[in-house]
Protein backbone atom coordinates (compact mmCIF):
# COMPACT_ATOMS: atom_id res chain seq x y z
CA UNK A 1 0.00 0.00 0.00
CA UNK A 2 2.72 2.50 0.98
CA UNK A 3 4.54 1.81 -2.28
CA UNK A 4 1.39 2.63 -4.24
CA UNK A 5 0.83 5.85 -2.27
CA UNK A 6 4.41 7.04 -2.59
CA UNK A 7 4.58 6.21 -6.29
CA UNK A 8 1.81 8.69 -7.08
CA UNK A 9 -0.66 6.02 -8.20
CA UNK A 10 -3.01 6.79 -5.31
CA UNK A 11 -4.50 9.94 -3.81
CA UNK A 12 -4.43 8.43 -0.32
CA UNK A 13 -1.39 10.57 0.44
CA UNK A 14 -3.55 13.70 0.70
CA UNK A 15 -4.56 13.28 4.39
CA UNK A 16 -0.85 12.96 5.23
CA UNK A 17 0.18 16.22 3.55
CA UNK A 18 0.01 18.34 6.75
CA UNK A 19 2.43 15.93 8.43
CA UNK A 20 4.69 16.16 5.38
CA UNK A 21 4.79 19.94 5.63
CA UNK A 22 5.76 19.60 9.28
CA UNK A 23 8.47 17.06 8.43
CA UNK A 24 9.81 19.33 5.69
CA UNK A 25 9.81 22.38 7.96
CA UNK A 26 11.74 20.61 10.70
CA UNK A 27 14.26 18.98 8.34
CA UNK A 28 14.92 22.29 6.58
CA UNK A 29 15.37 24.15 9.85
CA UNK A 30 17.88 21.54 11.02
CA UNK A 31 19.92 21.81 7.83
CA UNK A 32 19.79 25.60 7.73
CA UNK A 33 20.90 25.81 11.34
CA UNK A 34 24.21 24.32 10.22
CA UNK A 35 24.39 26.30 6.97
CA UNK A 36 23.85 29.58 8.86
CA UNK A 37 26.32 28.66 11.58
CA UNK A 38 23.77 28.43 14.39
CA UNK A 39 25.07 24.92 15.01
CA UNK A 40 28.60 23.73 14.44
CA UNK A 41 29.31 20.44 12.70
CA UNK A 42 32.15 18.30 14.03
CA UNK A 43 34.99 17.72 11.53
CA UNK A 44 37.15 14.62 11.50
CA UNK A 45 40.92 14.60 11.04
CA UNK A 46 40.50 12.57 7.81
CA UNK A 47 38.22 13.19 4.82
CA UNK A 48 34.61 12.05 5.26
CA UNK A 49 32.52 10.87 2.32
CA UNK A 50 28.77 10.52 2.80
CA UNK A 51 26.87 7.97 0.70
CA UNK A 52 23.19 8.66 1.24
CA UNK A 53 19.86 9.18 -0.41
CA UNK A 54 16.97 11.62 -0.59
CA UNK A 55 14.24 9.01 -0.28
CA UNK A 56 13.23 6.30 2.15
CA UNK A 57 13.40 2.72 0.94
CA UNK A 58 16.08 0.70 -0.81
CA UNK A 59 18.00 2.59 -3.48
CA UNK A 60 21.08 0.36 -3.71
CA UNK A 61 23.15 2.46 -1.31
CA UNK A 62 24.96 -0.39 0.45
CA UNK A 63 26.28 -1.96 -2.80
CA UNK A 64 27.63 1.49 -3.72
CA UNK A 65 29.39 1.71 -0.34
CA UNK A 66 30.93 -1.75 -0.85
CA UNK A 67 32.04 -0.85 -4.39
CA UNK A 68 33.52 2.43 -3.18
CA UNK A 69 35.42 0.84 -0.29
CA UNK A 70 36.87 -1.90 -2.47
CA UNK A 71 37.83 0.53 -5.25
CA UNK A 72 39.62 2.84 -2.81
CA UNK A 73 41.36 -0.13 -1.17
CA UNK A 74 42.64 -1.16 -4.61
CA UNK A 75 44.19 2.31 -4.85
CA UNK A 76 46.07 1.67 -1.63
CA UNK A 77 43.91 3.69 0.76
CA UNK A 78 43.01 2.53 4.26
CA UNK A 79 39.25 2.96 4.37
CA UNK A 80 37.00 3.11 7.41
CA UNK A 81 33.20 2.85 7.34
CA UNK A 82 30.78 4.27 9.88
CA UNK A 83 27.07 3.60 10.21
CA UNK A 84 24.23 4.29 12.56
CA UNK A 85 23.80 0.53 12.86
CA UNK A 86 20.07 0.54 12.24
CA UNK A 87 18.40 -2.65 13.48
CA UNK A 88 21.21 -3.49 15.91
CA UNK A 89 21.41 -2.99 19.64
CA UNK A 90 24.87 -3.05 21.17
CA UNK A 91 25.64 -3.05 24.88
CA UNK A 92 27.64 0.12 24.33
CA UNK A 93 28.61 2.55 21.59
CA UNK A 94 30.67 3.14 19.60
CA UNK A 95 31.01 -0.49 18.51
CA UNK A 96 33.95 -1.44 16.32
CA UNK A 97 33.15 -4.62 14.41
CA UNK A 98 35.22 -7.77 14.49
CA UNK A 99 34.69 -11.37 13.36
CA UNK A 100 32.49 -12.08 16.37
CA UNK A 101 30.12 -9.14 15.89
CA UNK A 102 26.55 -10.18 15.10
CA UNK A 103 23.79 -8.41 13.24
CA UNK A 104 21.86 -8.28 16.53
CA UNK A 105 24.60 -6.02 17.85
CA UNK A 106 25.54 -3.97 14.81
CA UNK A 107 22.70 -4.28 12.31
CA UNK A 108 22.75 -6.12 9.00
CA UNK A 109 24.35 -3.57 6.67
CA UNK A 110 27.49 -2.89 8.76
CA UNK A 111 28.12 -6.63 9.16
CA UNK A 112 27.64 -7.16 5.43
CA UNK A 113 30.06 -4.34 4.59
CA UNK A 114 32.62 -5.68 7.07
CA UNK A 115 32.42 -9.22 5.72
CA UNK A 116 32.60 -8.16 2.07
CA UNK A 117 35.40 -5.59 2.33
CA UNK A 118 37.43 -6.36 5.46
CA UNK A 119 37.48 -2.61 6.12
CA UNK A 120 37.41 -1.16 9.63
CA UNK A 121 33.72 -0.59 10.47
CA UNK A 122 32.20 1.15 13.49
CA UNK A 123 28.59 1.87 14.39
CA UNK A 124 27.02 4.44 16.68
CA UNK A 125 23.81 6.51 16.67
CA UNK A 126 26.23 9.45 17.06
CA UNK A 127 28.39 9.10 13.97
CA UNK A 128 31.07 11.41 15.39
CA UNK A 129 31.76 8.75 18.04
CA UNK A 130 32.07 6.02 15.39
CA UNK A 131 34.54 8.12 13.39
CA UNK A 132 36.60 8.84 16.51
CA UNK A 133 36.68 5.15 17.42
CA UNK A 134 38.10 4.22 14.02
CA UNK A 135 40.68 6.99 13.80
CA UNK A 136 41.90 6.26 17.34
CA UNK A 137 42.25 2.50 16.80
CA UNK A 138 43.56 2.29 13.25
CA UNK A 139 45.46 4.22 10.60
CA UNK A 140 42.62 5.47 8.42
CA UNK A 141 43.03 7.57 5.26
CA UNK A 142 39.37 8.19 4.49
CA UNK A 143 35.98 7.54 6.11
CA UNK A 144 32.86 6.42 4.22
CA UNK A 145 29.56 6.91 6.01
CA UNK A 146 26.83 4.45 5.07
CA UNK A 147 23.81 6.77 4.96
CA UNK A 148 23.82 9.96 7.01
CA UNK A 149 23.21 12.54 4.28
CA UNK A 150 20.80 14.26 6.67
CA UNK A 151 23.12 13.85 9.70
CA UNK A 152 24.51 17.37 9.49
CA UNK A 153 26.21 17.20 12.88
CA UNK A 154 29.03 15.39 11.04
CA UNK A 155 30.94 17.61 8.61
CA UNK A 156 31.63 16.00 5.28
CA UNK A 157 34.09 16.62 2.47
CA UNK A 158 32.14 14.85 -0.28
CA UNK A 159 28.51 13.85 -0.76
CA UNK A 160 27.26 11.03 -3.00
CA UNK A 161 23.52 10.52 -3.44
CA UNK A 162 22.16 7.20 -4.73
CA UNK A 163 18.88 7.32 -6.67
CA UNK A 164 16.59 4.48 -7.70
CA UNK A 165 16.52 5.12 -11.44
CA UNK A 166 13.11 3.53 -11.92
CA UNK A 167 11.21 4.96 -8.95
CA UNK A 168 13.13 8.26 -8.82
CA UNK A 169 11.27 10.47 -6.31
CA UNK A 170 7.77 9.01 -6.46
CA UNK A 171 5.09 11.62 -5.83
CA UNK A 172 7.72 14.10 -4.64
CA UNK A 173 6.27 14.67 -1.18
CA UNK A 174 8.18 14.62 2.09
CA UNK A 175 7.59 11.77 4.50
CA UNK A 176 5.04 10.42 5.36
CA UNK A 177 2.90 11.46 2.36
CA UNK A 178 5.77 10.61 0.03
CA UNK A 179 9.23 9.06 0.11
CA UNK A 180 11.30 12.26 0.32
CA UNK A 181 13.67 13.00 3.19
CA UNK A 182 14.73 16.17 1.39
CA UNK A 183 13.56 17.86 -1.79
CA UNK A 184 15.09 16.90 -5.12
CA UNK A 185 16.60 20.41 -5.29
CA UNK A 186 19.15 19.16 -2.73
CA UNK A 187 20.86 17.38 -5.63
CA UNK A 188 22.23 20.73 -6.79
CA UNK A 189 24.49 20.86 -3.73
CA UNK A 190 25.93 17.31 -3.73
CA UNK A 191 29.19 16.23 -5.36
CA UNK A 192 28.04 13.11 -7.23
CA UNK A 193 24.79 11.36 -8.13
CA UNK A 194 24.70 7.61 -8.75
CA UNK A 195 21.57 6.26 -10.44
CA UNK A 196 20.72 2.62 -9.85
CA UNK A 197 19.01 1.21 -12.94
CA UNK A 198 16.49 3.01 -15.10
CA UNK A 199 17.54 6.05 -17.11
CA UNK A 200 20.41 8.12 -15.74
CA UNK A 201 19.87 11.81 -16.40
CA UNK A 202 22.49 14.39 -17.37
CA UNK A 203 25.27 14.57 -14.80
CA UNK A 204 24.33 11.27 -13.13
CA UNK A 205 26.53 8.17 -13.00
CA UNK A 206 24.64 5.14 -14.28
CA UNK A 207 24.96 2.07 -12.08
CA UNK A 208 23.82 -1.50 -12.50
CA UNK A 209 23.60 -4.23 -9.88
CA UNK A 210 25.13 -7.39 -11.31
CA UNK A 211 24.27 -10.67 -9.58
CA UNK A 212 26.88 -13.35 -9.10
CA UNK A 213 26.37 -17.07 -8.60
CA UNK A 214 24.10 -18.20 -5.80
CA UNK A 215 25.98 -19.17 -2.61
CA UNK A 216 24.96 -21.86 -0.16
CA UNK A 217 24.88 -20.22 3.27
CA UNK A 218 26.16 -23.27 5.16
CA UNK A 219 28.68 -24.81 2.81
CA UNK A 220 29.80 -21.87 0.67
CA UNK A 221 29.11 -23.91 -2.48
CA UNK A 222 28.25 -21.79 -5.51
CA UNK A 223 26.17 -22.38 -8.61
CA UNK A 224 24.22 -20.33 -11.15
CA UNK A 225 20.93 -19.29 -9.58
CA UNK A 226 18.96 -20.74 -12.47
CA UNK A 227 20.27 -24.20 -11.52
CA UNK A 228 18.38 -24.11 -8.22
CA UNK A 229 15.03 -25.88 -8.30
CA UNK A 230 11.69 -25.17 -6.62
CA UNK A 231 12.88 -21.82 -5.36
CA UNK A 232 11.10 -19.82 -2.66
CA UNK A 233 12.49 -16.28 -2.81
CA UNK A 234 12.55 -13.93 0.17
CA UNK A 235 13.88 -10.42 0.65
CA UNK A 236 14.01 -8.19 3.72
CA UNK A 237 15.36 -5.06 2.02
CA UNK A 238 14.07 -1.57 1.33
CA UNK A 239 12.53 -2.55 -2.03
CA UNK A 240 11.99 -6.35 -2.28
CA UNK A 241 10.54 -6.23 -5.83
CA UNK A 242 14.00 -5.32 -7.14
CA UNK A 243 15.42 -8.59 -5.83
CA UNK A 244 12.58 -10.62 -7.31
CA UNK A 245 13.00 -8.85 -10.66
CA UNK A 246 16.72 -9.68 -10.58
CA UNK A 247 15.87 -13.36 -10.11
CA UNK A 248 13.50 -13.27 -13.08
CA UNK A 249 16.27 -11.74 -15.21
CA UNK A 250 18.51 -14.64 -14.15
CA UNK A 251 15.94 -17.17 -15.33
CA UNK A 252 14.70 -18.00 -11.82
CA UNK A 253 10.91 -18.18 -11.53
CA UNK A 254 10.18 -18.75 -7.83
CA UNK A 255 7.23 -20.83 -6.74
CA UNK A 256 6.69 -18.15 -4.09
CA UNK A 257 8.03 -14.65 -3.42
CA UNK A 258 7.99 -13.45 0.19
CA UNK A 259 8.78 -9.79 1.01
CA UNK A 260 9.82 -8.79 4.52
CA UNK A 261 10.37 -5.41 6.12
CA UNK A 262 13.80 -3.82 5.75
CA UNK A 263 16.20 -4.83 8.55
CA UNK A 264 13.77 -7.46 9.80
CA UNK A 265 15.16 -10.04 12.22
CA UNK A 266 14.32 -13.70 11.64
CA UNK A 267 13.66 -16.80 13.67
CA UNK A 268 14.58 -20.31 12.42
CA UNK A 269 11.01 -21.63 12.53
CA UNK A 270 9.72 -18.54 10.74
CA UNK A 271 11.87 -19.16 7.68
CA UNK A 272 11.63 -22.96 7.75
CA UNK A 273 7.86 -22.57 7.55
CA UNK A 274 8.21 -20.87 4.16
CA UNK A 275 9.34 -24.12 2.54
CA UNK A 276 7.53 -27.29 1.54
CA UNK A 277 9.53 -30.51 1.15
CA UNK A 278 11.90 -30.35 -1.80
CA UNK A 279 11.94 -26.55 -2.01
CA UNK A 280 14.98 -24.23 -1.84
CA UNK A 281 15.15 -20.91 -0.03
CA UNK A 282 16.93 -18.11 -1.90
CA UNK A 283 17.49 -14.72 -0.25
CA UNK A 284 19.56 -11.55 -0.48
CA UNK A 285 23.07 -11.38 0.96
CA UNK A 286 21.79 -8.80 3.43
CA UNK A 287 19.34 -11.40 4.75
CA UNK A 288 21.98 -14.11 4.73
CA UNK A 289 24.23 -12.35 7.25
CA UNK A 290 21.35 -12.49 9.75
CA UNK A 291 20.60 -16.20 9.41
CA UNK A 292 24.05 -17.71 8.99
CA UNK A 293 24.08 -19.20 12.50
CA UNK A 294 20.93 -21.28 11.93
CA UNK A 295 20.78 -21.73 8.15
CA UNK A 296 19.66 -25.05 6.70
CA UNK A 297 21.41 -26.99 3.95
CA UNK A 298 18.92 -25.78 1.31
CA UNK A 299 19.26 -22.06 2.06
CA UNK A 300 21.11 -19.92 -0.50
CA UNK A 301 21.74 -16.24 -1.17
CA UNK A 302 22.41 -14.20 -4.29
CA UNK A 303 25.23 -11.64 -4.00
CA UNK A 304 25.14 -8.51 -6.15
CA UNK A 305 27.88 -6.07 -7.07
CA UNK A 306 27.59 -2.48 -8.21
CA UNK A 307 29.05 -1.70 -11.62
CA UNK A 308 29.68 1.88 -12.78
CA UNK A 309 31.08 3.16 -16.09
CA UNK A 310 34.86 2.90 -15.97
CA UNK A 311 35.72 6.43 -17.09
CA UNK A 312 33.17 8.20 -14.89
CA UNK A 313 33.88 6.05 -11.85
CA UNK A 314 37.61 6.53 -12.33
CA UNK A 315 37.15 10.30 -12.29
CA UNK A 316 35.08 9.99 -9.11
CA UNK A 317 37.78 7.93 -7.41
CA UNK A 318 40.43 10.43 -8.50
CA UNK A 319 38.50 13.20 -6.74
CA UNK A 320 38.23 11.16 -3.56
CA UNK A 321 41.91 10.24 -3.56
CA UNK A 322 42.74 13.93 -4.00
CA UNK A 323 40.91 14.65 -0.73
CA UNK A 324 43.39 12.51 1.18
CA UNK A 325 46.33 14.36 -0.35
CA UNK A 326 45.04 17.66 1.04
CA UNK A 327 44.94 16.48 4.67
Amino acid sequence: MIERIWSGRSALYLPLVPLSWLYGLISNLIRLSYVWGLRKAWRATVPVVVVGNLTAGGNGKTPVVIWLVQALQQRGLRVGVVSRGYGGKADRYPLVLDNRTTTVQAGDEPVLIYQRTGAAVAVSPVRKEAVQALTEQANIDIIITDDGLQHYALARDFEIVVIDGKRRFGNGWWLPAGPMRERASRLRTVDAIVTNGGEAQAGELAMQLNPGDAVNIRSGETCPAMMLTNVVAMAGIGHPPRFFATLHQQGVMPVKEVPFADHQSYQPAQLAALLAPGETLLMTEKDAVKVRSFAEDNWWYLPVDAELPQAASGALLDRLCALTAKR
